[in-house]
């Protein structure tokens, strides 16, 4: 028995590393008493995974989790163990049990979306000229200065869609990226490529990013359980 579960990353943990993240629900699932199956070999460790590491930084509310029991137990009791066990800044929001084979979340997951506000003195129309010529432009190159290269990277295959809204002293940037074998390209980045190279005028460095879905083909993760699940 396999449970899939939809947890936050709140303000009180946004910068904190994918890895303490992991290390905190680990800690989490010990406290709840949860039988959570391990691996074998030297060095076992438990059996759960997510399905796409968030940015450090960023906010969440789909951070989406697999955990596999050594044997069932009703949703109802995991719901409650697991939930009063959390540490602030991250709650429960979503539990299914389910039984059967299915692909790991990462080979699952192809796409998220994010919402992105930044500070704003343009117009509307000022920053969807530059959405529109980001889309019209035949290549988007971003430079990804890593620690000992930097790496050219076209933006243009990992961004589906963005919408931008004015408000108040602030842009709402409702963003869409495809998750591929090749990569990704974080949200960050797509600020700074629309900021350095199609004119947005915000500052980059000032984005409060927050990470609203995680999807596989445009469905839900949870709608992709087996059947019986």
């Amino acid at each position: 028995m396999k449970l899939r579960a939809l947890l936050t990353k709140g303000e009180e943990i946004r910068f904190i590393s994918h890895l303490d993240y992991a290390s905190l629900i680990e800690r989490a699932l010990r406290r709840a008493g949860l039988p959570v199956a391990y691996s074998e070999g030297f060095n076992p460790h438990m059996k759960f995974s997510f399905a796409s590491a968030l940015a450090v930084g960023t906010t969440s509310e789909a951070e989406v989790m697999d955990v596999e029991l050594e044997h069932p137990m009703s949703q109802p009791e995991a719901w409650d163990r697991l939930s009063r066990s959390l540490p602030p800044g991250v709650k429960l929001l979503r539990l299914l049990p389910y039984e059967g084979k299915t692909k790991s979340l990462m080979a699952l997951v192809d796409g998220a979306s994010y919402r992105i506000v930044l500070p704003y003195a343009g117009t509307q129309e000022a920053a969807e000229r530059a959405i529109a010529a980001f889309f019209a432009a035949p290549e988007a190159v971003y430079r990804r200065v890593l620690p000992k290269k930097t790496r050219e990277i076209d933006a243009k295959p990992y961004i589906r869609e963005i919408k931008a809204e004015k408000d108040g002293s602030s842009l709402v940037l409702q963003l869409a990226v495809n998750i591929m074998q090749t990569g990704s390209l974080k949200p960050a980045e797509a600020i700074a490529l629309l900021v350095e190279n199609f004119g947005l005028q915000t500052d980059a460095k000032a984005a409060n990013i927050h990470r609203t879905s995680l999807t596989c083909g445009g469905h839900d993760l949870f709608a992709l359980l087996p059947a019986d699940g």
